[in-house]
């Protein structure tokens, strides 16, 4: 139990840090050695001021300096990052399982910070894709070697000419751009933690989460671009937590 308090107590700094992450990076801000300042006044944060979670109920979800309403994305992204940084442990405790765990903190951050990025702005940053595709490709090679290493790096170019290919064809069918580049990117890094089939049924279940929120937005705000990044990433965590298998997959639908 301590231990999932630990966890989850991690899970909302890291939030609060991914948060910033998806925040400045595509505006090409310092995220690292730039002083946490408020979006509105830009007066500099003590340690008090970012406490997760905490410093905005403490202050009403306002600046203690100029009094404007902080962005709720902030308590969200710490409130649910911790909650799987915890389930993550919760998941992938026992010490053969060490591998996973840190697989799944992978996916959870970028998890969090594609989705306050693609939300935000549309935008999945070059530089985050990269970052964790050597991540990913770094503990396959600790665990597995060098084999698993070519295995995954062609399972990524398969899911990534997959949706490249979906992206071509949305494009001819409704004439206009119909996936950003990002996702298409992203694709590269669910081959890196799924075999072929799964990776194939995330881009599905990604579709499935997104049409009902998508069509929610077009009609309550008229929101005719919808980010399809966080459902994907959402299926990808999904996929990885259950540990489905193709083959469990298959026996459920009855094959």
């Amino acid at each position: 139990m301590l231990n999932l308090v630990l966890f989850f107590i991690v899970g909302t700094i890291m939030g609060s840090f991914y948060t910033v992450v998806g925040l400045r990076l595509p505006k090409h801000e310092d995220f690292v050695f730039d002083r946490s300042h408020c979006d509105h006044c830009n007066h500099p944060l003590h340690l008090f001021d970012m406490i997760p979670i905490l410093s905005y109920l403490f202050y009403g979800g306002r600046c203690k300096y100029c009094h404007q309403k902080v962005d709720v994305l902030y308590p969200i992204m710490e409130f649910f990052t911790g909650v799987l940084f915890a389930l993550a442990y919760f998941c992938f405790s026992g010490s053969y399982e060490i591998y996973e765990l840190f697989i799944a903190l992978g996916i959870i951050s970028l998890l969090m910070i594609v989705v306050v990025s693609d939300i935000t702005y549309l935008i999945i940053p070059d530089e985050i894709l990269v970052f964790f595709t050597f991540y990913f490709l770094f503990l396959q090679f600790l665990h597995l070697g060098w084999q698993a290493v070519v295995v995954h790096v062609i399972t990524g170019i398969f899911l990534f000419s997959i949706m490249y290919l979906i992206m071509v064809i949305g494009n001819k069918v409704f004439d206009k751009e119909s996936l950003g580049g990002g996702d298409i990117k992203m694709m590269f890094l669910f081959g890196l933690v799924l075999d072929p089939i799964l990776g194939m049924i995330s881009i599905f279940l990604g579709s499935l989460i997104a049409l009902p929120i998508s069509l929610l937005l077009l009609i309550v705000k008229q929101e005719k671009v919808i980010p399809y990044g966080p459902f994907l990433m959402i299926s990808l965590t999904f996929l990885y937590f259950t540990e489905i298998t193709p083959s469990m997959i298959i026996h459920f639908l009855g094959f």
